[in-house]
């Protein structure tokens, strides 16, 4: 049974961030941070009332839970979890999350 599953634009999210981090700091750190990340989501699917909820950003039903700079964001009542996106915290989160639901 699959604990988790990335949404399409959640998968381009993740894939996005390797890459960016292979071009800046090498394929060492972008398997260190996908890794970190996707063991992340996996404490989620086992916890997920483990992260926060942020009406700032959105109304939808979805908890986030920070990862290094990265916002995972997901469907806490979802079996399997579903992950919405991947996101950096300096970037328009809100503006993001919008186009996605």
């Amino acid at each position: 049974m699959r604990r988790y599953i990335l949404a399409p634009s959640a998968a381009l999210d993740l894939a996005e961030i390797w890459l960016y981090l292979k071009a800046q700091a090498g394929v060492e750190v972008a398997d260190s941070v996908e890794h970190a990340i996707r063991a992340k989501i996996v404490l989620l699917a086992v916890a997920p009332g483990a992260g926060h909820w942020r009406r700032d950003l959105t109304e939808e039903p979805v908890k986030f839970f920070a990862v290094y700079s990265y916002l995972v964001v997901y469907r806490p009542e979802t079996a399997p979890l579903q992950v919405v996106a991947i996101l950096h915290g300096d970037r328009d989160v809100g503006q993001l999350l919008s186009t996605r639901f």
